[in-house]
């Protein structure tokens, strides 16, 4: 745990008591901080005080002698509107912050040459993060990671010199964040997203502009007009940028040729890292998230050697385009993480022989944007309660059936890849819909898919479906 003694000695409120909510109360109260933690879920108020956290409704409080509020990321800070304790805390002219915040502050305090990499954007945060911290790993390096990607910040080990942090920031995260400084700040790409709590999309990339902003170095990709706005911006203010490229040659900066990831300076370019034969980071997506996680190890001192054996060793993410398994020439690819087009189409773009299991609790649009993959598409095993839409989206152009359940469709879609000629078929689990249908959540259907391709005979499994 990293106690957080910068608010030592001061008293603090705290909304918000999910899990990193929970954790950010423990680490204020080891750091020798008086807290006041409330939510508006009874249940949570239990558990935080079972926890031993001292709990008390907010809106009793005496507001004047509070130093800060800490506010969970998933609570409103601006919109729809604010939530109520915001609305307090800013009537009493209190500062409102959360736990990136606090991590920044304690890293400042204890180990300010630590090395740091944060990374955000639309698309793509959750495997670069991981991405970067297996590469420091397999270079031994002592990191640690957490944030976004689902270990809250405030549990990971304290800073220290000599130990990397990997830090994975959603945009409410980043929000709450005033004077985070990254060694290396990675802003991926951005398109419209999360605009039902930012308002626009000139604010959504407002607040992701931040996290580069206070960087030593500002990693950005350059494939949005949105990113190259900021990184143009960026450079102007005499930030150090380092642009990246899935789709352009960059005179300077690191940019995808086909599997291969170029490094450029002055318009001259070497061959850094060839991704063919990585099957953890196939595609277009990836190269950038390779590119990304390059740039970003370089930037806190790696070298090219130590970065390639990282990449070959890389296992992936479980749910995003995770190889499973294989039977003979046939790979299975668990992408559960799809949850609407346009997550399923990096997938659908990365294979060319596919038989594609989709389907869910549809969202809007349905798959009418993935047509210009649909040649990929050998069969399509429809689930869920988006079965007879997708049918109808797909008519004559893609082959088909309803198979309702999962299971099934693990059972269809094997046999049906077994009998293809191609060199490597693929049965993909990439749903293009959200699970509530018939999964808690997305991780759920994923391991039912595991399970079943496990149930397969002769099959031989890539990973280890009890920790799938």
């Amino acid at each position: 745990m990293i106690a957080a003694t910068a608010f030592a000695g001061k008293d603090v409120a705290l909304f918000g008591l999910g899990g990193s909510g929970i954790a950010t109360a423990l680490a204020l109260i080891a750091g020798e901080c008086s807290v006041i933690a409330w939510d508006d879920n009874p249940d949570r108020v239990a558990e935080a005080s079972e926890a031993g956290i001292p709990v008390g409704d907010l809106r009793t409080i005496d507001w004047s002698g509070k130093a800060a509020l800490v506010l969970a990321p998933g609570v409103p800070l601006t919109h729809p509107k604010p939530h109520w304790s915001v609305d307090l805390a800013r009537g009493a002219g209190v500062e409102i912050i959360g736990d990136i915040e606090l991590f920044v502050r304690e890293r400042r305090k204890q180990a300010p040459d630590c090395p740091f990499i944060a990374i955000t954007g639309t698309n793509g945060k959750s495997t670069t993060t991981a991405l970067v911290a297996h590469i420091l790993e397999e270079a031994g390096r002592d990191t640690q990671m957490g944030g976004n990607i689902g270990t809250a910040i405030m549990t990971l080990e304290p800073p220290r010199a000599g130990r990397f942090f990997v830090v994975e920031c959603s945009s409410y995260q980043v929000d709450l964040s005033p004077s985070i400084n990254p060694s290396a700040g990675l802003l991926l790409n951005l398109s419209p997203d999360h605009l039902d709590r930012h308002g626009t999309m000139q604010h959504y990339a407002e607040v992701k502009e931040r996290l580069v902003a206070g960087s030593d170095v500002a990693i950005v990709g350059t494939d949005d007009q949105w990113c190259t706005l900021i990184a143009d911006r960026l450079e102007r203010a005499s930030t150090r940028v380092i642009r990246i490229s899935k789709r352009n040659v960059l005179a300077d900066g690191y940019y995808a040729e086909g599997s291969k990831i170029m490094r450029a300076s002055g318009g001259t370019a070497h061959i850094v890292a060839d991704l063919a034969g990585i099957a953890t980071l196939r595609g277009a997506h990836n190269a950038q998230n390779a590119a990304a996680a390059i740039a970003a190890c370089i930037a806190v001192g790696l070298s090219e050697e130590e970065i390639l054996s990282g990449l070959a060793s890389f296992a992936g993410l479980a749910h995003r385009m995770q190889p499973v398994a294989r039977h003979g020439r046939v790979l299975f690819v668990n992408d559960s993480k799809a949850t609407n087009a346009d997550a399923a189409a990096p997938a659908l773009s990365s294979f060319k022989r596919i038989y594609w299991i989709a389907g869910g609790l549809p969202k809007d649009g349905g798959i009418r944007s993935l047509s210009s993959w649909y040649s990929h598409i050998a069969k399509a095993y429809l689930i869920g309660e988006a079965a007879p839409q997708f049918a109808a989206t797909l008519g004559d152009d893609v082959a088909y059936e309803i198979t309702e359940t999962l299971d099934r469709a693990v059972a269809r879609a094997a046999a049906d890849a077994a009998e293809d000629s191609d060199e490597e078929p693929v049965v993909l689990l990439s749903p293009a819909c959200a699970s509530f249908d018939q999964y808690k959540n997305f991780e759920i259907r994923g391991n039912a898919f595991v399970d079943s391709v496990a149930q397969l005979p002769d099959v031989t499994m890539l990973v280890d479906p009890k920790e799938a």
